[in-house]
């Protein structure tokens, strides 16, 4: 596979599309999609674009489709970021003309069902950007996470190198959207343990594959958007999990299939994301939300024992379902450095 192309970026004062390539929850839930959308006009100078689709629950996925085609095609549109995620996205894909995609590359931001959108421009052999949605990350209640705006504002408008910092607290317990005094105050956040290290004994360069792990368990499923396994030889796999919560069973299920086929074993360095330990159907406490997150860590460690028993890993990095988020690029350059316990990532 050829190297990936890094498709250039916005300057403040552009023009960049905002698309529900999957939910259109702006529909349901204005306040965070407005707040966001001010967020950056005000503070990061972009002027956000709208589509047909952007605040329309039940749009097809051939709609859906088209406001992206548009937006790719538009050159006057420097940027595509997603206003949130869902869980159809994969139904896009069949409807995606990757000819009209890779003649106009534009940096595309999203997460969680976006993995569809991610790995399939990833195929394309351009690079996109794990993180970074209008209403969660822009739309946070009281004002955006430092680290979060600091990140998102490195991947939208820099290049190079760019280090990636643990965070010293981090939330996981949200307000409900309909209710307007959820937006009086930030999230409660509480102490993070920062990264934890397993096999750190050297220094991995490659390229950055992966995202929400429910998401790309259906891809492989489906058989789209994974290239043959040979060809991530070399890479920096990094993972998250969602506000569903999957089960340590489930997690450890899906990585025990990603190693028998021949996945996991292809790359030498792995990021796991802090994992998001409360929703509004799983309310845990303190207690059970520490549980819930060591029980994953020991699942991912067991399948990693069994299918790549040298590969570095690094846990609770904050990407993905993370309070803040860090963006992570996919196909763009990732150095772990395990010796001096750093992370870098090219944006």
């Amino acid at each position: 596979m050829t190297d990936p192309r890094y498709p250039a970026k916005p300057r403040p004062g552009d023009r960049v599309a905002v698309l529900s390539p999957s939910a259109g929850l702006p529909e349901l839930f204005p306040q965070p999609y407005e707040l966001g959308l001010r967020r950056l006009r005000e503070e990061f100078g972009l002027e956000p674009v709208e589509y047909p689709t952007t605040r329309k629950m039940g749009a097809t996925p051939r709609e859906r489709a088209a406001d992206l085609h548009a937006a790719f095609a538009d050159p006057e549109i420097k940027a595509v970021i997603a206003s949130i995620g869902g869980d159809d996205q994969i139904t896009l894909l069949p409807h995606l003309d990757a000819d009209l995609l890779r003649a106009n590359p534009k940096p595309f931001f999203g997460y969680s069902d976006n993995t569809n959108l991610l790995l399939h421009l990833r195929s394309l052999g351009l690079v996109a950007y794990h993180g970074g949605s209008v209403m969660v990350e822009l739309g946070r209640p009281g004002a955006m996470n430092p680290l979060t705006a600091e990140s998102l504002r490195a991947a939208l408008f820099t290049s190079g190198e760019y280090e990636l910092t643990a965070a010293g607290a981090s939330g996981d317990v949200n307000g409900p959207w309909d209710d307007p005094r959820t937006f009086d105050a930030e999230p409660d956040l509480e102490p993070a343990g920062g990264w934890a290290w397993h096999n750190a004994d050297r220094v991995v360069e490659g390229d950055g594959w992966g995202g929400n792990l429910e998401i790309l368990s259906w891809l492989l499923m489906a058989d789209r958007a994974v290239r043959p396994v040979e060809e991530y030889a070399g890479g920096v796999l990094f993972l998250e999990t969602s506000e569903d919560m999957p089960s340590a069973r489930d997690v450890y299920w899906i990585l025990r299939n990603m190693g028998e086929r021949g996945l996991l074993r292809q790359f030498p360095a792995f990021l796991m994301g802090r994992a998001k330990s409360w929703s509004f159907e799983k309310r845990f406490d303190a207690e059970e939300r520490e549980r819930y997150r060591r029980e994953q860590r020991e699942a991912v460690l067991r399948a990693l024992g069994e299918y790549a028993p040298d590969t570095m890993a690094v846990f609770d990095v904050d990407l993905g379902h993370t309070d803040p988020q860090i963006v992570i690029p996919v196909g763009g350059r990732i150095r772990v450095d395990g010796p001096a316990r750093r992370i870098f990532v090219t944006y």
